[in-house]
């Protein structure tokens, strides 16, 4: 790192940790100086430009921050930690929107995914087979389009959510609510190791941070906020992935959700967000021609209603599909809920590696199989059985349920138990 870079990070850390001072005033800040450094430099002209009252400012001077600010400034140093600030021109100028934009990212990954157009998908950990396969269909197809899927890394819909996101060229982005040097969740080791390769991993929070309840709400703001709209596949009446949708509106972006089955606990929350008035959706189409004028937006394209309008033509590897006209998902509350999405099963491919058949073998689509149990039943290590799983995972061959459990995949319309 630059020296440059070095002190516009530690000028960051030094706001970050300023004892009252928070994000919704150090923003401010950034917006009226263009940088952290420059913005700190001038702590004791911030009340003559209108800024701050002057208790801050002499709170800022007293350096109650240095302490703090200097052990994340030498832990992150030492972990040789990719970060971005807010003068950094990678920085996602979604974020930069917000008014409690975080004064710094750390990252983990390909950084330029952060200039993607993307789509969050979220949704309940404790779900159903529906959850999964229209998390599964609606990620893979977006990811397809070269839109990136943003989600926190959790089980469940979450990680079936970066699953798609990393089988096409959009990719996937993970927003942690930890540090970027914890293991969180555990279960999710082998997809975070995927992520940190072929996606990227981001977080505000400084090397060391744990996760705590508190940091959640904290972290879905980040993932609302790097979207142009949230997709909550299956939610509870009272779930994380509610807070997202309502962040999200709060930042002015769309909100879609799938309808589930009357008396189906984990879908009353997407219901109750049909009935306020979020987009029904089932495909990916249904998300890109809702956000259609956004994705023209952020690809530099002018927005324009103008029926003689005829836009460039899109590289394929982008948006290839992006201005085709697909039907409009209708917004009613009144709209029964329709089956779930579905697919055929996959068929093994012939050249199935013999460890991956085996599992195939031994797992059924009605009856989940912890991963003990199948290291029990194939006399191998967890880490040779879980790099297995993975793979057939990503191949939609099998699911993982909350829990480190296993079924085939299933290509009928039954939830899981």
């Amino acid at each position: 790192m630059s020296t440059g870079s070095d002190q516009e990070f530690f000028a960051s850390l030094a706001l970050r940790h300023c004892p009252g001072l928070g994000l919704r005033r150090a923003v401010p800040l950034l917006r009226a100086y263009g940088s952290a450094y420059a913005a700190v430099r001038d702590a004791s002209g911030w009340t003559a430009r209108g800024l701050l009252a002057p208790g801050l400012s002499r709170t800022f001077l007293r350096e109650e921050w240095r302490p703090a600010a200097e052990e994340e400034y030498r832990a992150a140093r030492a972990a040789r930690m990719k970060r971005l600030t807010w003068a950094d021109p990678r920085y996602p100028a979604r974020l930069r929107e917000l008014s409690d934009a975080p004064l710094l990212l750390y990252c983990q990954g390909d950084v330029t995914l952060l200039a993607n157009p993307s789509v969050a998908v979220v949704g309940a950990r404790a779900c159903t087979n529906m959850g999964l396969r229209a998390a599964e269909i609606i990620s893979t197809g977006l990811s397809a389009l070269g839109i990136t899927v943003v989600s926190g890394l959790a089980e469940g819909i979450d990680r079936q959510a970066h699953l798609g996101g990393l089988s096409g060229v959009g990719s996937s982005i993970a927003v942690l609510g930890a540090g970027l040097n914890q293991d969180y969740p555990p279960r999710n080791a082998d997809l975070r190791a995927i992520l940190n390769e072929r996606g990227l991993v981001v977080t505000e929070f400084g090397p060391g941070v744990e996760p705590r309840p508190s940091h959640f709400p904290v972290r879905n703001r980040i993932i609302s906020g790097l979207s142009l709209g949230v997709v909550v596949a299956e939610a509870a009446a009272k779930s994380g992935s509610l807070i997202t949708a309502r962040l999200a509106l709060e930042q002015g972006r769309e909100v879609f959700a799938l309808p589930g089955p009357l008396g189906q606990p984990t879908f009353v929350g997407c219901l109750d967000l049909l009935k306020q008035g979020a987009i029904l959706v089932e495909k990916a189409e249904d998300i890109v021609e809702a956000l259609r004028f956004p994705l023209r937006t952020a690809l530099g394209e002018p927005p324009t209603s103008r029926p003689d309008f005829q836009p460039p033509e899109l590289p394929p590897a982008r948006l290839p599909e992006v201005l085709r006209p697909v039907p409009r998902p209708v917004r009613t509350a009144n709209r029964p809920a329709f089956p779930s999405p579905t697919r055929p099963a996959p068929t093994p491919p012939a050249d199935l590696p013999p460890l991956e058949r085996r599992l195939l073998d031994v797992l059924k689509p009605e009856c989940k199989t912890h991963i003990d149990e199948l290291c029990r039943l194939l006399e191998l290590g967890s880490a040779e059985v879980g790099s297995a799983l993975l793979l057939l995972e990503m191949k939609n061959l099998v699911r993982q349920w909350p829990g480190m459990s296993y079924t085939l995949f299933e290509d009928d319309g039954a939830y899981g138990s």
